[in-house]
């Protein structure tokens, strides 16, 4: 719960009554790789913090999974408009190994939004990952396939490290073939 407590207060520090709240309401689970923790379709119930493991965010198009992202130890996740909107996702999260995650439950996190630090923790959150979307969704429009990958390299290291190359070659938009040629021209 310790790796929790710390990223929240990353953002906001907390006193000691929102970590007891915090602690009451975040419960463990645990998925095997290949789990399903969102589905496509269905209502995503819960915000997660992973522990650890990987996390792999995707769509089906025209038959296709297509990577939308990949996330490592430390980060929230959830179908943000499936979550806040309570209506059937159009995305699917996967473990892609091994990985614990603390589940908060949609009608919990109402009662820790009554907790003031919580709420400017969340509402900080929020304004840093929707600042942080919109940056992402713009470089990534405009940049190369090579400056994609040195863009994650750079960046989120821990994907390159723990993702499967399928993967990234998914969220690069690009083939595995082509991901290798990059992969060599930078080594």
């Amino acid at each position: 719960m310790k790796q929790l407590i710390d990223a929240i207060n990353g953002f906001q520090v907390l006193d000691n009554d929102t970590e007891d709240a915090i602690k009451k309401y975040f419960v463990i689970e645990k998925y095997k790789k290949g789990d399903f923790i969102i589905q496509e379709g269905k209502i995503c119930r819960k915000v997660y913090f992973i522990k650890s493991g990987t996390v792999r965010r995707f769509c089906i198009e025209n038959d296709l999974e297509i990577t939308k992202w990949i996330y490592t130890d430390n980060q929230f996740i959830t179908s943000l408009s499936s979550f806040f909107e309570q209506k059937p996702s159009f995305e699917n999260f996967q473990a892609c190994e091994d990985t614990v995650l603390y589940s908060l439950s949609y009608s919990d996190e109402q009662i820790l939004l009554e907790y003031p630090l919580f709420s400017m923790f969340h509402i900080k959150q929020l304004r840093l990952y929707l600042s942080k979307i919109n940056e992402f969704h713009h470089l990534f429009r405009v940049m190369s396939a090579q400056q994609k990958y040195q863009f994650l390299l750079d960046s989120f290291p821990q994907i390159i490290l723990k993702a499967k190359l399928k993967y990234i070659a998914s969220l690069l938009n690009v083939s595995q073939e082509t991901l290798s040629r990059i992969r060599a021209s930078i080594s």
